[in-house]
């Protein structure tokens, strides 16, 4: 944050999506807790803030001993930050591990869908000229 000391005069409106999360992310570890449960923290932020975002969630757990449990949709978030992830369908379980083999070799189908479903960047989608 580049003055930090300005926060302090300024209306929660006046702040940007990623100066929130920050704010947010200082006021839950105010109280020193064990773990911090993090719901969607990137969504609605910018590529380059979601970034950051991730990064102060990493050094965290370092830095602290801090664990995480961090629920999205965001499945690149997940692979940047988790070790270990659990995928739910329908409110259960389906799966659950060390997250870099969920993503290479997932075992239920819904897991299989979703990992489908990533956009690949080399692919050309059909009716489009390029």
């Amino acid at each position: 944050m580049p003055n930090p000391s300005m926060l302090f005069s300024q209306y929660p409106h006046q702040l940007s999506g990623g100066i929130h999360q920050r704010v947010l992310i200082a006021m839950a570890l105010a109280g020193k807790p064990d773990l911090l449960i993090a719901d969607e923290p990137t969504t609605a932020l910018d590529v380059t803030v979601q970034a950051q975002v991730l990064d102060l969630i990493n050094s965290l757990v370092e830095k602290l001993n801090l664990s995480v449990i961090m629920i999205s949709h965001d499945i690149g978030a997940i692979a940047t930050v988790a070790k270990l992830c659990a995928v739910m369908y329908k409110g259960e379980i389906v799966e659950q591990g060390l997250t870099q083999d969920i993503l290479k070799r997932p075992q239920h189908q819904y897991t299989k869908r979703l990992l489908a479903a990533i956009p690949d960047i080399n692919l050309t989608p059909k009716g489009l000229w390029l």
